[in-house]
Order: structure tokens, then sequence, then C-alpha cells
């Protein structure tokens, strides 16, 4: 319909409409703009919080892979001293969460099997689940074992099998008898060495498995 040929009745029922909205824009005009200042400033704020995040993440990466390079060349204790450079100012970043996790291999071929443990659970708070919380886990039960925490440590071993290749889940269920051997609770370790040979027969840890569990099976038959 074209706008000249609109009828007349409704330009009074506009009109009033126009009214209507002027005089709730006078009365909540200061309402609106001040949501609106508000929205921007909100705004502002998040995309400036997302910039500083950004930068953070950046100057923690380029800190970590410069420990990262320590690492591997054998320098330990300046790779650990790094590590824990980056966590402690960038503790929240990704690579300052990541730092836990190489400070935690720094510890452990420093040996200091304690202090790999503790940098591994720190990274494990923050990154609880995918592959890399999984190789975090490998770590912290190798540490545990080594720090003489057998029963912690097969808890872990037992957790990660199915969780890599066969291999490695072959290599766990060994680790994990190794443990329960020296806690001296040998039908555990012969059942983890039973599956190895059972489901894992045909990995590298199986005939080495077979030949413990004879070993094991002998000794502990009256």
């Amino acid at each position: 319909m074209a706008l000249e040929s609109r009828p007349e009745s409704l330009e009074p029922e506009a009109a009033q409409l126009l009214d209507q909205v002027q005089l709730w824009w006078g009365g909540n005009q200061r309402i609106v703009l001040g949501v609106l200042a508000g929205i921007a400033v909100v705004g502002a704020g998040l995309v400036f919080q997302m910039r500083t995040r950004s930068v953070q993440e950046d100057q923690a990466a380029g800190r970590l892979a410069e420990a990262s390079v320590y690492y591997w060349q054998g320098d330990y204790t300046r790779s650990l001293e790094l590590s824990k450079q980056v966590y402690a100012q960038y503790g929240s970043a990704p690579s300052g969460i990541e730092a836990h996790r190489l400070a935690g291999d720094n510890a452990f071929w420093s040996g200091d099997f304690k202090a790999a443990a503790t940098e591994y659970r720190h990274y494990l708070e923050k990154v609880k689940t995918g592959l890399l919380a999984d190789a975090a886990r490998r770590s912290l039960a190798y540490a545990l074992e080594s720090d003489n925490q057998p029963l912690e440590a097969a808890k872990l071993y037992d957790q990660l099998v199915g969780r890599f290749d066969r291999t490695s889940s072959a290599e766990f269920l060994v680790a994990a008898a190794r443990c329960f051997r020296t806690a001296r609770q040998p039908a555990e370790a012969i059942r983890r060495l039973k599956r190895v040979d059972q489901e894992f027969g045909d990995t590298s840890y199986a005939q080495p498995a077979r030949i413990e569990l004879g070993e094991l099976t002998a000794s502990t038959t009256p």
C-alpha cells in the first residue's frame, strides 16, 4: 500500500503511540543510558581481559620454550628454575599450568621423586582429562614408585591400562605387578602378570611377564 493512500484513521493512532514512546523515553532516559554505559564498560573490560590473557600466554609460552630447551639439553637445574618462574608468574595461563609438568620431569630426572610427584599433582589439579593428563599420571606413577610408594603407584598404573596403545597397557600391568611384589602382595602381582600373558601376549612385555609369572608362582606354591 502506498504511503499517500494510507487511511487517515491510522494517523491518530500512530501519533498517540509516538507520544507514549516520547513520554516513556523522557521518564527512563537516564536509566537506559546508564544500562548502555554499563554494558559498554563490561564489554571493554572483557576485551581488555582477553588481550591481557593473550599477552600473558605469549610471554609464558616463550619462557616455557626456553625451559624446554634446557630440559632437552640435560640442564635440569636451569630448566626447573625457569619452569618454577613460569608458573609463579603466569599460573593461570595454559603455559603456566604446563610448566608444572615440565618442573615434574626436571625434578624426576634430578632424582627428587617427591618433588616430582608434587609437581605432577599440581598439574593434574588443573588438567584432569586428555592425553596430556594421562601422560602426567604415568609420570606420577613412576615418581611414586621411585619414592617407595608402591601401592599408590600401582593404583595409577591400573587406571592407565587401556588409555594408550597395547604395549603401554602391558607395560602398566607389569609395573603394577612390580609394585605389588615390592609391597609383598604376590597374589595381586600374579593377577596382573596373567593379564599380560592372556590379553597382551603379542607385546614385547609378554615373554618377560611369563618368566616372572613362573618364578613368582613357584615361590608362592607350598
